[in-house]
C-alpha cells in the first residue's frame, strides 16, 4: 500500500475543516478571546504551521511577506497586533492546499530526521502525521469556540485528489 495518497487526503481534509472554521466565524468571534489565544490567532497559528510543516525541514520554508514575527505563538509574551483578515487566511489556505500533492510527493519520508530541531529524534513520517494532528487539534479548539456561539461545522473524512 502506498502511504502518500492517504497522507495527502488526510492533510487536505484537515485543511478543509480548518477552512470551515474560518469561513463560518462571525467577525465578533474572530477577534474574541484572551490574548494571545484569540480566535483569529489560533487560526493563523494553525495555517502558518500547516505551511511550515509541509517542508522537508525548516531551512526549506519561505515565509510569506505578510507573516509577522511572534504572531504564531499562542503562549508567553506576544505582541498585540492587528488581526489577520479571514480572507487573508483563506487565501493562504488555498496556497497551502495547492502545495499538498507536490510537497508530500517530494518529502523523504524514510529519514529519521523531522527537519525541525524542536522535534529531535523524530522521523519525518511521524512528523507528517503530527502535522495533520496539529491542524486537527486547533480545528477542534476553533470548532468548540464556534459551537459555544451556536455554530456547527462539518466533519470531513477525506479529500481525494482533484
Amino acid at each position: 500500500m502506498e502511504i502518500r495518497p492517504a497522507i495527502k487526503g488526510q492533510y487536505r481534509a484537515s485543511l478543509k475543516m480548518l477552512r470551515q472554521t474560518i469561513e463560518v466565524c462571525p467577525e465578533d468571534v474572530w477577534v474574541s478571546g484572551t490574548h494571545p489565544r484569540t480566535f483569529w490567532r489560533i487560526a493563523y497559528h494553525a495555517v502558518f504551521y500547516a505551511h511550515l510543516y509541509l517542508m522537508q525541514n525548516e531551512a526549506a520554508f519561505q515565509p510569506r511577506e505578510k507573516d509577522r514575527p511572534g504572531v504564531t505563538n499562542l503562549w508567553g509574551e506576544n505582541p498585540v497586533v492587528e488581526p489577520y483578515s479571514k480572507s487573508d487566511l483563506l487565501t493562504h489556505l488555498d496556497s497551502i492546499d495547492g502545495m499538498v500533492d507536490p510537497m508530500i510527493d517530494s518529502l523523504d519520508l524514510d529519514t529519521a530526521d523531522s527537519g525541525f530541531d524542536w522535534y529531535p529524534n523524530f522521523a519525518k513520517l511521524d512528523h507528517v502525521l503530527l502535522s495533520i494532528r496539529h491542524i486537527q487539534g486547533h480545528v477542534g479548539q476553533l470548532s468548540e469556540l464556534l459551537f459555544a456561539h451556536g455554530i456547527e461545522t462539518d466533519w470531513v473524512a477525506r479529500v481525494p485528489r482533484t
